[in-house]
């Protein structure tokens, strides 16, 4: 059941333009500290709005769809989506290149509740993230910390935090 609710959570996004306007795709790596890697291909698609603008930056981010897919070092396996508004603060620069800051929370499922020994207790996740990253017109490089967990809404809350690297395309 939960594979068709992810199937048509993706399929929906989708079929909203969500892959027309100005966006990237992203590829991402990373590994969490009991050795869980993680794996995901995101969608992102930025705000058309900037708050706060001076001489020195401005307040903008994006929306971001993701495919997760999760590998414990026993080959136990979780596949999930998320989605996340994310609230980024773009440095202005005299080069060809933008460095920033972000971050953002955003929502999750996946099919398990579990992945190795740690037990996440629910299928439905938060996805916060903390990350600094370098903008040019083709290309996005960032590195970020994410942590999902349910919140302590159900017991136990045993979340899991990922130290991750993301290169995108824009187009």
């Amino acid at each position: 059941m939960r594979f068709i609710i992810l199937g048509s959570i993706l399929s929906l996004i989708l079929s909203n333009n969500f892959l027309f306007a100005k966006n990237a795709i992203a590829f991402d790596y990373g590994q969490s500290k009991d050795d869980i890697d993680i794996y995901r291909i995101a969608l992102q698609q930025d705000f058309d709005t900037r708050w706060f603008e001076t001489d020195f930056g401005y307040l903008s981010g994006y929306c971001e769809l993701s495919l997760n897919y999760w590998r414990a070092s026993n080959k136990d396996t979780n596949l999930g989506v998320a989605f996340s508004p994310v609230f980024a603060y773009y440095l202005n620069t005299s080069g060809n290149y933008t460095p920033y800051i972000e971050g953002g929370i955003g929502a999750s499922l996946f099919l398990k509740t579990h992945i190795d020994r740690r037990d996440l207790s629910s299928a439905y996740l938060f996805e916060d993230r903390i990350g600094v990253g370098v903008l040019t017109d083709d290309w996005n490089i960032e590195a970020r910390y994410m942590h999902y967990s349910n919140a302590d809404i159900v017991q136990p809350n045993e979340g899991i935090d990922i130290f991750i690297f993301s290169i995108g395309k824009r187009f």
